[in-house]
């Protein structure tokens, strides 16, 4: 479970750190429920950007600021539903919108949620330690964010292959940048640079999202209700939420699917990973190409009890439909078949990952013959907006992209596969949550005792881990009261 045991003289240091910064910690409840959030934060909130480095902005951690750039206030969940004329589903599907939080990706709650409990007990100390962040993507960059909002040193580590916007806009926040060998799928190198810090650098504290509870924690209490309010928002009556679909990534958001597991009998939870490497279907390796997702190994974190099915996605489709979603030729093909401009308008909400997402999403859909009457919804992590390079590096590579090619893109889309679709039943599950012995037992020196807990007694295992959450947000309302005083 997270460690809330105190240490009180570094608690009272960080209480006075947030006092001389003007620092006040948002609580859960709050993420989940911004209504609760003070009026004069909200008040302080319409003269700050989305993106500012501001520690207000802590209280913009949430699926529910008012889609804007500046001056923001609070309202009901982003989310985006996509047309039968576009996914080519019987189902309806959605997703939420991870551009309309600070960074423009959702990991930043994740981080927060890494960061905060170790603050408020005093087990991190910015006067003596720096929080280092490994990722493949957003969450170094939310982890180096947060950081700044909380006055701690930061290094954010990712994968050299990672698109330019998130290294361009790393050098501003973070006080370090490390660039590890590879592309998405090298998560194991960035443990050999994580291992190497800590062996080296005894100030340095690893945050390590594949195996941080308190990433899991922040979905199942902030994401599941979020995609609740969705399908209550979308739901006519005799409408089911059918199934709930994730990238495998660090396996956090999963995390939100436990949470709707418990509340809707039938719910299916998937996870999606790239074709090219395919670890859950086929306990495989590989490069690819959707950022967002880092692979070949298994979270920790990830609870396999929950996990009904793994989709595999072709990179090679999410390329193409970036394009489709973003180039006029695309567009303009979309329009002509009928999808409405509003929603054309919306499509660069969906960035690489967010993309693969859909498509996942689309293939459960149609693998579980989903009906009229069913709601699929998943995660749209982030927008084009940390994407544009890799549009003109895709028509430097493959051309100008042309309605010919838009026609072929879109009748792909709208006829996806079923391939690649693994319903997943107990022998499955179990052999998947085996596969992580290999990584977190035998290399990263993790309890087995607590990998077996982990599946022996996942209602215990993780019951315990949510129950943890009243007991977090009472410890932060203490803090706050102090550093207010």
């Amino acid at each position: 479970m997270i460690d809330l045991r105190i240490d009180e003289k570094a608690r009272r240091k960080n209480i006075e750190r947030c006092k001389q910064n003007n620092i006040i910690l948002p609580t859960y409840e709050q993420m989940r429920d911004p209504s609760k959030v003070p009026q004069s934060v909200k008040d302080e909130l319409k003269n700050i950007g989305l993106w500012d480095v501001h520690s207000r902005n802590l209280f913009r951690v949430t699926w529910k600021n008012e889609p804007t750039e500046k001056g923001g206030q609070f309202g009901g969940v982003n989310y985006f539903e996509l047309p039968r004329q576009l996914t080519g589903t019987k189902a309806r599907i959605a997703g939420v919108v991870g551009k309309w939080f600070p960074t423009g990706a959702h990991k930043v709650g994740a981080t927060y949620s890494c960061l905060v409990s170790e603050l408020i007990t005093g087990r991190f100390d910015p006067t003596t330690k720096k929080a280092v962040w490994p990722s493949t993507g957003n969450y170094c960059r939310g982890g180096a964010y947060v950081s700044r909002l909380l006055t701690c040193p930061s290094v954010a580590i990712l994968p050299a292959e990672m698109s330019k916007e998130r290294f361009e806009w790393l050098k501003t926040m973070a006080d370090e940048v490390i660039a590890t060998p590879g592309c998405e799928s090298n998560v194991w190198e960035i443990f050999v640079k994580c291992i190497e810090i800590e062996s080296n650098q005894p100030d340095a504290v690893i945050f390590n999202q594949f195996d941080q509870l308190p990433n899991h924690l922040w979905h199942y209490t902030v994401t599941g209700p979020a995609l609740e309010e969705v399908y209550k928002a979308m739901a006519t009556k005799g409408e089911h939420l059918a199934l709930t679909m994730y990238s495998s990534g660090s396996a956090g958001t999963l995390g939100a699917g436990s949470y709707l597991k418990e509340r809707y009998n039938g719910h299916r939870v998937g996870a999606g990973e790239a074709l090219q490497c395919p670890t859950i279907l086929e306990n495989g390796f590989g490069g690819h190409r959707i950022e967002g997702i880092g692979d070949k190994h298994i979270p920790w974190i990830h609870n396999l009890r929950d996990t009904d099915h793994a989709v595999a996605v072709d990179d090679e489709i999410t390329i193409r439909l970036l394009r489709l979603f973003n180039e006029p030729a695309g567009r303009a093909v979309l329009v002509e078949a009928g999808v409405p401009q509003e929603t054309v308008d919306q499509l660069d909400l969906l960035g690489i990952s967010g993309i693969g997402n859909l498509v996942a999403t689309i293939k459960a859909a149609k693998f579980y013959e989903l009906r009229d009457d069913d709601i699929a919804l998943t995660v749209f992590t982030d927008s084009l907006q940390l994407y544009g390079s890799r549009l003109r590096e895709l028509t430097a590579e493959r051309g100008p992209y042309t309605q010919r090619q838009a026609d072929k893109d879109l009748d792909l889309l709208q006829n996806l596969s079923v391939d690649h679709v693994l319903d997943m039943g107990h022998i499955e599950r179990r052999r998947v949550h085996q596969l992580k012995y290999y990584t977190w037992i035998e290399q990263m020196g993790k309890s087995l005792d607590e990998l077996n807990e982990q599946w022996d007694n996942y209602r215990q295992y993780w019951g315990k881990l949510h129950d943890q959450v009243d007991t977090i947000d009472q410890m932060i309302k203490d803090f706050n009261a102090e550093v207010l005083k």
